[in-house]
């Protein structure tokens, strides 16, 4: 059962991971109040309810579990949010390294040298740190630090507590988390103010 009216990106997180999980594919998954159409677009499987209905509600999620469950993918969670938004790149110079093939066009940006949002991709520790001091110092406001993720299938000694550490060690601060997509997740940085 997952309320709608309480933070309902989170529910619908819950709700995905539910379904990719190959062990709670099968769960039957309530959803009660709020606004319904981003989650019924997502999982239109599932069951809609109100509080005053949820005894009768949930007896029929029990009773009946999905068969052929839809299993969304990574990003549909997220699929409101336009992905230039998301790294805060609209109306932005953006400055891109090491950039997967057609990403460019992918967030309608055309890359500079310099940006006032950097977008570092890496894919290893040792690849972070021999682009890192370029980067940093192409960036104005913003400096994303791009990994692949594990499910990705690329060989990578990175993840998000490794990639922190390294921008926090550097006087870097991480205010931001996202995946940018199937295969690349990344953590905003700005300056650490003195």
């Amino acid at each position: 059962m997952i309320d709608l009216s309480r933070l309902p990106s989170h529910g619908l997180a819950v709700a995905g991971w539910l379904r990719q999980t190959k062990a709670t594919r099968r769960v039957p998954i309530v959803f009660v109040g709020g606004d319904a159409a981003r989650a019924k677009k997502l999982l239109p499987d599932a069951t809609y309810t109100e509080w005053s209905r949820i005894r009768s509600a949930l007896r029929r999620a029990i009773a009946h579990p999905p068969g052929k469950p839809v299993v969304p993918g990574t990003m549909d969670a997220y699929s409101g949010t336009p992905l230039p938004k998301k790294l805060g790149v609209e109306g932005r110079t953006v400055a891109l390294i090491g950039a997967p093939d057609g990403f460019a066009r992918t967030i309608g940006v055309r890359s500079q040298r310099k940006g006032d949002v950097v977008i570092l991709f890496s894919r290893s520790m040792a690849d972070l740190r021999r682009r890192f001091a370029a980067a940093a110092h192409a960036a104005g406001a913003r400096l994303w630090l791009a990994w692949p993720k594990k499910t990705s299938g690329l060989a990578c000694d990175l993840g998000e507590l490794e990639v922190r550490a390294f921008g926090l060690a550097r006087r870097w601060v991480d205010f931001k988390i996202c995946a940018i997509d199937a295969t690349w997740s990344g953590l905003a940085f700005a300056r650490r103010r003195e």
